[in-house]
């Protein structure tokens, strides 16, 4: 099967993400047209933990950390792994000397500061660290030191992760609302017209690293002359976009078009990405008819996740129905909660909201068709949760629409979407940090995340990840749905891709 021959392999933990080709050097020049699933809601990569974002502008700004091939943090900007005082709490991060800005200025620890400061205060996750540190500064033009008031294990994987990402910009860029995209990325930010294109241009005193390029880490180069990131919003237009030609590249393709990818063979190249991520349901936790833990476990007792990911991706070679937030064989493998997995018992669940007082309101469920396995789950959803006597409003939006109004609780009770699946379990969902949309903040969450962070012992801290996602299923601030692969697909001209979560392309060049 061809599917299998393109699949990525399945590195380290069992997260899949290739490491960079031993192929000769891609072409040097050329535009990339790249097919997303939508128009971003923005370019700031701080405030929003949309993929979509981090994925273009990944390109614009680095962070000081970032992964290897094996999910390994490597350093990009600092210049190698911090000084660790011998208690945990101080790290001292030596930032690489000569790198430019796209102003043309270079890199100083006074922009680091000010950067993770901005990170700290309006990103979810920078907001769940900036709880942790005791103090951030500048020692001396390149040296930056971060004091934590108790050892925070994910430090590191928390700066490193492109989504919601601890983005270093230029000091004099920093405003509430970022309208200079000014990083140090192999490629600069030219220009955006909303719902046609974002295009992004080489940088040409972009500073590499010297090492080889491993996943996101080691050296980076910018062969392209531009990217050219298109918002289309129809899966079908992404597909037959990419089999004529139009796009270079397409993202996110439904797994039902497998067939008529492998048919545009040798032209086209379908990529399967392994263990690409996980679907899950947000919950309102603040406002409206699921505010309350009771309401919220009769939807769970509702729902049934082998049905919603059967409707989600077909092909069984495309997901994987279970329990646990990580695969077999993980460190952080744990049954804790399965029982409340899978369980679609409508009848226990009508007695179980009677119980909880439902008054016949309906749940607002929103979902776009731009990712279309969330939509076809969405619909299922719908139908399980009326046959257990609820009402439902489902919402079919676009997706920057969405990402839009879950900010406001007000305007939603549930809201399907996906994220990566990383070794690091504060990495992903935004949920278990502070401040995303659907708003968990309990006593329960606030003791066992403490406890799991502040241990960094790694057998001690995957035996605590137990009680996490023990709580996460009590509490039920949102349903981890299963594990899926995705589907994407490139020109066999696009030289030096490597598959990713977020596809990324430095090092990647165009034949003639």
């Amino acid at each position: 099967m061809l599917l299998g021959a393109v699949a990525t392999s399945v590195l380290g933990l069992g997260i899949g993400l290739a490491s960079g080709s031993a192929q000769a050097a891609p072409a040097r020049g050329g535009a990339a047209n790249l097919a997303m699933i939508g128009e971003p809601q923005g370019l700031d990569p701080m405030t929003s933990t949309a993929d979509l974002v981090g994925t273009i502008m990944q390109h614009v700004y680095e962070p000081l950390y970032t992964f290897d091939a094996n999910w390994k943090v490597a350093p990009m900007l600092a210049e190698g792994m911090p000084t660790v005082s011998k208690d945990g709490l101080t790290y001292t991060i030596a930032i690489r000397k000569g790198v430019k800005l796209h102003s043309g200025r270079d890199l100083n620890a006074d922009d680091v500061v000010a950067s993770l400061q901005r990170w700290m205060e309006v990103s979810p996750r920078g907001k769940a660290v900036g709880k942790e540190v005791a103090s951030l500064a500048a020692k001396g033009p390149n040296t930056v030191e971060l004091k934590l008031k108790q050892p925070y294990a994910p430090l590191l994987a928390q700066l490193a992760l492109p989504s919601g990402m601890a983005a270093i910009m230029a000091k004099e860029s920093i405003a509430p609302q970022v309208t200079q995209f000014i990083g140090t990325g192999p490629y600069k930010f030219k220009e955006r017209r909303p719902d046609q294109f974002t295009v992004l241009t080489r940088f040409d005193q972009y500073s590499a690293r010297s090492e080889p390029a491993s996943g996101y880490a080691g050296k980076r180069e910018a062969l392209l002359d531009e990217l050219r990131f298109v918002p289309v919003p129809s899966a079908n237009t992404r597909v037959e976009g990419v089999l004529s030609g139009q796009f270079q590249y397409a993202d996110l393709l439904p797994v039902e078009a497998a067939g008529r990818v492998e048919k545009g063979a040798p032209a086209v190249v379908p990529i399967v990405t392994k263990n690409f991520g996980f679907p899950y349901i947000v919950f309102n936790t603040k406002e409206g008819v699921l505010a309350a833990q009771p309401m919220r476990r009769a939807v769970q007792e509702a729902v049934g996740s082998g049905e919603l990911m059967a409707a989600g991706f077909g092909d069984q070679r495309f997901f994987v129905v279970e329990p646990n937030f990580f695969p077999k064989g993980t460190p952080y493998f744990s049954d804790a909660g399965s029982k409340f997995y899978n369980t679609r018992d409508a009848k226990g669940a009508k007695e179980s909201a009677a119980k909880a007082g439902y008054d016949g309101k309906p749940i607002r469920i929103m979902a776009s068709r731009q990712y279309e396995f969330h939509y076809n789950m969405a619909l299922v959803m719908s139908e399980q949760l009326k046959k257990a006597g609820f009402k439902t409003d489902l919402q079919v939006v676009d997706w920057a629409t969405l990402v839009q109004r879950r900010n406001d609780a007000k305007l939603w009770d549930v809201y399907f979407t996906h994220s990566g699946l990383f070794p690091e379990p504060m990495l992903s969902p935004p949920q278990l940090g502070d401040g995303a949309p659907g708003w968990w903040e309990t006593e329960s969450k606030k003791k066992v995340l403490a406890a799991f962070n502040a241990e960094v012992d790694p057998a001690k801290r995957s035996q605590l990840w137990g009680q996490v996602q023990q709580t996460v299923y009590d509490e039920v601030p949102f349903i981890e749905v299963g594990k899926f692969n995705s589907l994407s697909a490139r020109s066999a001209k696009l030289e030096g891709y490597t598959p990713a979560i977020w596809p990324f392309f430095w090092n990647t060049g165009l034949a003639k």
